[in-house]
């Protein structure tokens, strides 16, 4: 799969509801993957893990380039190469975010008409993040 043809979400996005609110979606996102099947694929410090994933979303939805600035270039696959990744995997990781991003729009202040360009995105990219076969 070619990175360059999942199409990102809208860069308006962070102007619409700011840095705290994709911070606390994300720890949310991580708090159900801290108690799913994946969860092994993790480091032990999940709140760690969500504050640089944050800092990705942050850059990603149209805000300051926080992951670049702390972490480096993202290179998401190579990061993500060490952990078998499959598609099974994949949607666990993908239903988390859904149940997170079920109460957006109440919770974060996320534009309901973003939503499902989101989505969009993050299927695209995490069927590029399947590195393994089931």
């Amino acid at each position: 799969m070619d990175p360059g043809r999942i199409p990102g979400p809208d860069q308006r996005i962070y102007p619409l509801i700011g840095r705290d609110a994709i911070y606390r979606l994300i720890e949310d996102f991580y708090r159900e993957l801290e108690v799913s099947s994946i969860r092994t694929m993790f480091p032990g410090d999940m709140h760690e893990s969500a504050q640089r994933s944050a800092a990705f979303f942050v850059q990603l939805l149209g805000g300051p380039p926080e992951y670049n600035q702390r972490y480096g270039n993202p290179r998401m696959r190579a990061r993500h190469m060490p952990f078998p990744i499959t598609e099974e995997a994949r949607q666990i990781w993908v239903g988390c975010f859904e149940r997170v991003l079920e109460h957006a729009s109440d919770n974060y202040g996320f534009p309901e008409e973003h939503l499902e360009t989101f989505r969009r995105f993050l299927d695209g990219f995490s069927r590029w993040m399947v590195n393994t076969e089931s």
